[in-house]
């Protein structure tokens, strides 16, 4: 599984016109999934995701995680963060888990942080969204459960 995480002031987003969900302090995650990801991969990220210190402390330093802030997390899929943009000029798509198994390991990811405690949003999986941010920092992070980060 991949990540991209970004420390937000809020987030949200939109199908079709209609917003989905909506945080405010919080992290957006673009989560994509990988063939061959398993239930590690899945722990790996979720405990990531409400544990990793990147909230400003008192003094200003990244030392409270989500969950000492009481924030929440936009969680929207992102099959494009499988993408091999190593050949040619086009994308593939071949590193990506198929459809079903993808949305199996989004729901369970949301299934997992909700049972941790930490309130999740989420957009809609399979479907075109617009995604609205105020990055705080900005901070972004890259997270890959396969290289241990």
């Amino acid at each position: 599984m991949k990540a991209v995480i970004q420390r937000v002031t809020r987030a949200s987003v939109e199908v079709e016109g209609h917003t989905v969900g909506r945080i405010g302090v919080g992290l957006l995650v673009l989560l994509g999934i990988a063939k061959g990801d398993e239930e590690r991969d899945l722990l790996h990220v979720v405990d990531k995701l409400h544990t990793l210190r990147i909230f400003a402390d008192e003094q200003g330093k990244m030392n409270r995680s989500l969950t000492e802030v009481g924030g929440a997390i936009l969680l929207v899929s992102q099959f494009t963060l499988l993408g091999d943009t190593t050949k040619g000029r086009r994308p593939g798509f071949d590193h990506a888990a198929p459809p079903d198994e993808a949305r199996r390991w989004y729901e369970q990811a949301v299934t997992r942080l909700r049972s941790a405690g930490v309130k999740v949003e989420t957009g809609v999986f399979g479907a075109h969204m617009q995604v609205e941010l105020l990055n705080d920092g900005p901070v972004t992070f890259l997270l890959d459960s396969r290289r241990g980060s």
